[in-house]
Order: structure tokens, then C-alpha cells, then sequence
């Protein structure tokens, strides 16, 4: 009788120091994951000082901006590209812009605009051409964009508007001061630019 009661203790005491164990174990898990927790949102909390006075800015996921930042860096590409007078520097200063913004393609297809004699043409019809931009798809899961717009062509004697499709794919790249948004377009091809409209102006 004495044996059994000595072994009922030993057996309850080793079920209490099990149990206790992995209640500690749980505990300290449980305890440990809500501290991490709050010190990450407390780490979202930013103070910006303004006259002394500190107020709270909430810091966001990059990623949740992303598809922005996406549709941005393809609009001013296509505006720095497509939108020129006729001024060569002028000119030369907006491809050297827009290279920051895509690879090898761009400057493929300036080099073949450029031997077309496209430039050339600007300057010697003394054109204004300025871009309007109807849409841009971002297909987020294949990192790939659909750039939806209008060239007007404003020369001495016509308003030319030209329709405007492209498409490429989109890169993630360090922010820089040239590619704020850090995107870098890739494989990029003009699918249609074709004559809309053609308005005569008077000739006085």
C-alpha cells in the first residue's frame, strides 16, 4: 500500500512538472508573439516634429502603393517621351530623362525614330507634340503594363492627334534621384500609332 501511494505521488508530481513545463512553454510562446506584435506596430508609428509639436504618421506597406508607383513611373515615361518641341536640346534633355526609366528597348526605339528622321521633322515643321493619357492597365502578377493614349501634333498647318499603344514589363529597381519610383521599364514595343484625325488650319 505504501509503494502504491509513493508511486501515485511520483507519477502525479511528474504529470504536474510536464504540465507546468509546457504551460511555461505556451505561456512564453503566447507572450513573446504579442510582444513582437506590438513593438512592429508601434515600429508603423512615425512622429514628425512641426513647430515642436510631435504628430503621429502611420507608415505604410510599399507593397500596398506598389501598383501606383507602377502606373506613375508608365505615365511619365510616356509623357517625357511623346511630349516635345521644337528645340533640339530640348529634345535631347527629355531622352536622356526617359533612359533613366527603361532599358535597352528605349533607346532602340530612339535610335530607330532618330534614323527615321522623326526628330528631324519636329524641328523643321516647327511641331508641338503633347500627350494625353487615356488609361494604363498593370497586370500586378506578371509585372506587365498596357499604356492607352492620344498624340496631338500641333503644326503650322494641322492638328494631327494620333492614337497611342504601347506595352512592356515592369522591373523593380533601387529608388535613385533620376528613378524616384524605382521602376524600370522592360521590353517595351509600340503596338499602334495611327492617324486619328487630321484638322486643317486656315492659311491666311
Amino acid at each position: 500500500m505504501l509503494i502504491k501511494n509513493i508511486e501515485h505521488k511520483i507519477r502525479l508530481a511528474l504529470v504536474i512538472s510536464v504540465g507546468s513545463f509546457i504551460a511555461s512553454i505556451l505561456i512564453s510562446g503566447i507572450v513573446s508573439f504579442f510582444a513582437y506584435k506590438q513593438v512592429s506596430n508601434a515600429r508603423e508609428n512615425i512622429y514628425i516634429l512641426d513647430n515642436s509639436v510631435p504628430i503621429l504618421a502611420k507608415q505604410t506597406n510599399m507593397q500596398l502603393n506598389r501598383p501606383a508607383e507602377y502606373k506613375a513611373s508608365v505615365d511619365l515615361f510616356h509623357s517625357i517621351f511623346f511630349s516635345l518641341t521644337p528645340d533640339d536640346k530640348y529634345i535631347d534633355y527629355q531622352m536622356k530623362r526617359a533612359m533613366y526609366l527603361i532599358d535597352e528597348s528605349g533607346a532602340l526605339q530612339y535610335n530607330n525614330l532618330k534614323e527615321k528622321g522623326y526628330f528631324s521633322s519636329i524641328l523643321s515643321s516647327s511641331s508641338v507634340l503633347t500627350l494625353q493619357t487615356d488609361s494604363i492597365n498593370i497586370d500586378i502578377v506578371n509585372k506587365k503594363f498596357f499604356y492607352y493614349g492620344k498624340q496631338i501634333i500641333e503644326r503650322r498647318s494641322s492638328t494631327v492627334t494620333r492614337s497611342l499603344i504601347t506595352t512592356g514589363g515592369l522591373k523593380d529597381i533601387p529608388r535613385s534621384d533620376n528613378n524616384s519610383h524605382g521602376v524600370l521599364i522592360t521590353n517595351w514595343k509600340t503596338l499602334e500609332n495611327k492617324d486619328l484625325t487630321n484638322v486643317q488650319k486656315n492659311q491666311f
